[in-house]
Order: structure tokens, then C-alpha cells, then sequence
């Protein structure tokens, strides 16, 4: 079956493979999308990318796009992006938004990692809105009075795991460089949504239900998500006039009005006060938080070349080295269907998730050999030994990149978990902007600020262990460090131009999920909703996920003949991509979620 080609270049897919974008809308996960009228106040273009979606078909446009997680925050960055506004400007509508609607994965008491082109310098660069480690933390924060790792649950739930947001100062840096629109009307949609309620998503109610025993631990956040003792209603009409409260001082006084004054002081008292579990973030710690421009991780695949965010995150690094090791391999000769493709992904990607185990950390903090990760000659040994064998690697190591610091680091096992949104933006000035954005676990930390929003439980991305067999590990807790994130917002480059713009949640599986959705478009020629749509198969450790209910099950037999252990599973990835073509913008958004896409 021929695919429809993206950028030009049709490719034949395999059976196994043949109906999955069209079958993914039915046959994927428990956060599958909603109808319209689960969204009130779908506008007909938001109603028409649902239809679009839903047909498996990408949303096309001439001048701009936008694509997120959820109905309402794309409207709102659309009417930004209708109105002469930039992908900056969209990105805070559509942020404010999404804290509202979708508040289980992303909001002000979290952080984000932004990857911005611009188009009148044709450079690349990274916003790093990343939480902080409070000053009074001590690597022994998840530890019990015998220095054994806490279990992961009892370090989530409570004030130990808060870090020091990061998002609302960041979406005033973005603005900074790169908005055209007035600060405060970019927060209008989403006030008027929180003064007079929005229709609770079928998702967001499921998900509350699920999580209904975390939830009633503290009685603010009990009374807002379990009203009267029972979950949140899909349909029902849910306000926040202190969500609503928290955006007029953000939009009237700036940042300073969320670090600084009675929304910082709300935010550590909820946090110190936590019964069973307080935290140690303070005051100080909100106000000298800054945002850190950095420059982009770049990694050459094929003719196009893979921007995205560097460290702390380890996000550009791992996908920049799967792809980087695939390079040698000719994967479109392969295609989707073959197990021999996807041993050389699942293998490519279990050495990059090594070497992100050891050497992947704050590079603030610890010396990182980022270049020599994504060095050409290193990555070409790490592909040797793909070649070598026709089989899955019996078992993989980190590496020896070149390193121009000589440290010995012990091996990390930390645990990341699935709740992030993402966030994809081209403007009619030919800005783009890939921006994930994140509270940790769904619903963070479990505890609600009084300004109306949930705090993250970001801190626990550090290790737990502070060595390993007597060697310190890079992401250790330390004050004022930032975890470690496995956040892979993406913009693909070609001759200098955008050419694809992605990202998705997902924990640590985001990089799998990235970086097939980048061999989807650039070696099997997939559009951005088929690549948003196709199957998952992901591997980290050397155990392959499939995702259960698609086509990618039938290439478990095969993947297991070749020696790999695998396993079904719900793989919830939210995908939401923009690609960039001579005849103008396609937008996928992930049939796992509520997202779509926008544009005219």
C-alpha cells in the first residue's frame, strides 16, 4: 500500500503495517479522543480538525498551525496566531489554556523546555524553563533514615518532590524575544474559561477516577477534583476563579507576580505544610529562579539535520544518538513492517539509553561529554556493533565518548513517568516553535496551590541513589540542579529551513516515540498524521513495548525469534507535529489524545 508521501517521496509499506494510521483513531489506548461535543465552544475549524483527525487525514494550510493537547488551548493559540501574533504569543494562550483543561500534565506549577527557530536570523535555539532543586535539598532527599531508596509513590505524593516552577517564567522569556502581541491579552481566553468553567474532557475524568486515592490525600485538591467524595464528570462544567485570579496578576504584574507576593507565599506553604510528606521549597528559591537560554543539540539524519533541547534533558542527546547510529542502516529499504528494522531501532536505542544513564545530567553541575555523544566517528562504533549480529544485542553498555573532563559516574535508574503535554507552533511569519511542557506524574505532586493550579513532582526524576557501586551518579540531587528530563521537543532542519516540527509526552518513552515519528516521516515517507497515528514499538532496556490493539503486534513473534523479550502494552504517546512543505503546513495531532491541529 502506498502511503502518502511527505516532502515528495512515496514509499511502499508492508502488510503488517498497511492499515495502522487509519485503524490507530480505533485501536489505541484508554485516552483516545473525544467527539465534538465533549468540547463546548468547539469553534467549526476545531470541529473540522477533530473530523480531519478522526478521518486519519493531516490538516493542511497556507500561513500558519498550531498543535496541542486539547481543543480549547489550540483555539486559543489560534486566535493569536489568526490575529497577527507569533508562535510565542500562541504558545501562551494555548499554555494557559492547556493548565485549565488538561491540568493532570502540565500548567504554572510545572516546567517546559521550548526549541525555537527563527526565521529572521534562520538560527536555532532552546528556552530551558526546567524546575529547580530547592537550596535546602541534600542528595539524600528520596532517602529513608537507612539511606534506602524511598519507594517511588511515598517521594511523589507530598512537598519533598516539588521543584521551583518553571513555566510562567518562561513563557515571559519567550515573549520577551520573540512576541509581538500584548502581554496581557495573551491570558484572556483562558481566564474567561476559568471565571465561567469549561466541559470536563472525557480524558481529564477518567484520569481523575484512576487516580482518585492520591487525589483525596489533601483537601484542597480533593475539593477541586473529587467534589462531594466523587471524581470529576466527563461533560461536567468545571470553573477555577483561582486559576482565573492567578493569570489577571500574571498577566497585570508579570512573572514577579507569581514568584514574588502571595502566590509564591501560597505556593510554599502548600508545599512545607503537606502533611505526611513537606517539602523544603521556599521563597528564596522562587525568587531567583531564571530561565537559561542555551544553544540547540543538533545531530545530522539522512539529508536533514534533528534540533532539539540539551541538557538537563536528555531528550535531543538520546534521539540525536538512535538516529545517529541508524544513519549507516537503510531503513526505507526496510520499511515499517520489517523485524529487521526494528531490531536495529530497538538495539540503537538500548545503547543511546545507556550511555543516558551514565553520562546525562545538568551540565551545570556535572561535566558532560556532550559532544563527543553525538560525534559522528563514536556513533559509527556504536553502529558496528548493530552490524555485527543479525540478532538482538545480547546485552548493551555505555560507551567511551570522547570527554574532556576525566570523571568516573555510576549508573542511573531513576523513573520517569508518563503525564507531559507538547505544544507545536509555525507562524505566519515563518517562525517555529516545539515546546514540552510538563508536572511530572499525572497530577504532579498531588497538591493544589491556593492561585488554583498543581504543584510538580518534578524532583523525582533525580536518582534516588546518590552512588553506584561507590561511583557518584551525575543526576543525583543537588540544590539549585535540574532533573534530568527525557523531553525531546524537535525541530527537523533541512538547508537551513524547518522542515518538521514535533514532540511528544510520555516519560522516558518520549524519545522512542520522537524518534520514530522522525523515521516515519524522513525514511517511510509518512504524512504528519500517519506518522502521529502509526504503531509503537519501543525499547529502553532491552524489554520491546508493542502497542497492544494495533498492527505492531504482529511483529512480536518476529522480534522474539530474533531474541528480544517482549511485551504488549498501552504506549499513550501525544504527538502533535507540524511539517513544512513547498505547498505549505500539514498537522498531525496523536489519535491516543484530544489534541488537533489549526491553521489557515
Amino acid at each position: 500500500m502506498t502511503l502518502r508521501a511527505f516532502g515528495g517521496a512515496a514509499v511502499l509499506i508492508l502488510a503488517a503495517f498497511a492499515a495502522s494510521a487509519q485503524q490507530a483513531a480505533d485501536a489505541v489506548a484508554p485516552e483516545s479522543a473525544a467527539p465534538a461535543a465533549a468540547f463546548a465552544g468547539l469553534t467549526a475549524d476545531g470541529k473540522a480538525a477533530l473530523a480531519a483527525k478522526d478521518s486519519g487525514k493531516p490538516v493542511s494550510a497556507k500561513s500558519w498551525m498550531i498543535a496541542a493537547a486539547n481543543p480549547l488551548a489550540v483555539q486559543a493559540g489560534a486566535k493569536m496566531l489568526e490575529s497577527g501574533g507569533t508562535a510565542a504569543d500562541a504558545m501562551i494562550a494555548a499554555q494557559a489554556v492547556l493548565g485549565l483543561v488538561e491540568p493532570q500534565s502540565s500548567g504554572l506549577g510545572g516546567g517546559a523546555f521550548l526549541v525555537w527557530y527563527d526565521a529572521a536570523t534562520g538560527t536555532v535555539t532552546t528556552l530551558d524553563g526546567r524546575e529547580t532543586a530547592p537550596m535546602e535539598a541534600t542528595p539524600q532527599l528520596f532517602q529513608d533514615e537507612a539511606g534506602e531508596p524511598l519507594k517511588f509513590y511515598d517521594a511523589v505524593v507530598g512537598g519533598r518532590s516539588v521543584g521551583t516552577p518553571g513555566t510562567p517564567a518562561l513563557m515571559k522569556a519567550a515573549h520577551a524575544r520573540w512576541g509581538k502581541k500584548e502581554w496581557p491579552g495573551l491570558f484572556l481566553e483562558a481566564i474567561n474559561l476559568a471565571d465561567q468553567g469549561f466541559s470536563v474532557s472525557p480524558r481529564l475524568a477518567a484520569l481523575v477516577a484512576e487516580d482518585a486515592e492520591r487525589l483525596s490525600r489533601f483537601p484542597a485538591t480533593a475539593a477541586y477534583f473529587l467534589p462531594g467524595g466523587k471524581p470529576l464528570q466527563a461533560g461536567g462544567r468545571l470553573a477555577n476563579p483561582a486559576y482565573a485570579r492567578t493569570l489577571r496578576a500574571l498577566a497585570a504584574g508579570g512573572p514577579d507576580a507569581f514568584y514574588k507576593g502571595p502566590v509564591a507565599q501560597g505556593i510554599v506553604d502548600t508545599v512545607r505544610g503537606a502533611e505526611g510528606n513537606p517539602g523544603v521549597l521556599s521563597l528564596d528559591d522562587l525568587a531567583v529562579y531564571k530561565v537559561k537560554e542555551r544553544a540547540a543539540v543538533c545531530v545530522p539524519y539522512r539529508s536533514a539535520e534533528v534540533c532539539g533541547m540539551g541538557p538537563p534533558s536528555s531528550g535531543a542527546l538520546t534521539v540525536g544518538q538512535i538516529l545517529g547510529m541508524l544513519e549507516n542502516f537503510d531503513l526505507r529499504a526496510m520499511g515499517p513492517g520489517n523485524p529487521r528494522a526494528w531490531r536495529l531501532i530497538g538495539d540503537a536505542s538500548r545503547l543511546a539509553f545507556a550511555d543516558r544513564g551514565r553520562y546525562m545530567a545538568d551540565s551545570d553541575f556535572v561535566p558532560m561529554p556532550t559532544a563527543g555523544l553525538t560525534d559522528p566517528e563514536y556513533l559509527r562504533s556504536r553502529a558496528d556493533l548493530l552490524a555485527g549480529t543479525e540478532a538482538a544485542l545480547p546485552e548493551v553498555s555505555p560507551g567511551r565518548p570522547v570527554f574532556d573532563h576525566a570523571m568516573l559516574w555510576g549508573d542511573d535508574d531513576s523513573i520517569e513517568l508518563p503525564s507531559t503535554s507538547h505544544i507545536s507552533i509555525v507562524d505566519q511569519y515563518g517562525n517555529a516553535l516545539s515546546m514540552t511542557t510538563t508536572i511530572e506524574n499525572g497530577f504532579g505532586s498531588r497538591l493544589m496551590a491556593p492561585g488554583g493550579f498543581l504543584l510538580n513532582n518534578e524532583l523525582t526524576d533525580f536518582s534516588f541513589r546518590t552512588h553506584d557501586d561507590g561511583l557518584p551518579i551525575a543526576n543525583r540531587v543537588e540544590p539549585g540542579k535540574r532533573p534530568r528530563s527525557s523531553m525531546a521537543p524537535t525541530i527537523v532542519m533541512k538547508d537551513g529551513k524547518p522542515l518538521y516540527v514535533t514532540g511528544s509526552p510520555g516519560g522516558s518513552r518520549i524519545i522512542g516515540y520522537v524518534a520514530q515519528n522522525v523515521i516515519d516521516v524522513i525514511d517511510w515517507g509518512m504524512d504528519p498524521q500517519q506518522a502521529a497515528a502509526a504503531p509503537h514499538l519501543v525499547n529502553r532496556f532491552g524489554k520491546y513495548d508493542i502497542e497492544a490493539g494495533t498492527p505492531a503486534e504482529q511483529l512480536a513473534g518476529p522480534l522474539g525469534d530474533l531474541g528480544f523479550e517482549t511485551g504488549l502494552a498501552e504506549l499513550n504517546s501525544g504527538i502533535h507535529a507540524i511539517g513544512i512543505t513547498p505547498d505549505g503546513l500539514l498537522g498531525g495531532a496523536d489519535p491516543r489524545r484530544e489534541g488537533i491541529a489549526i491553521g489557515k
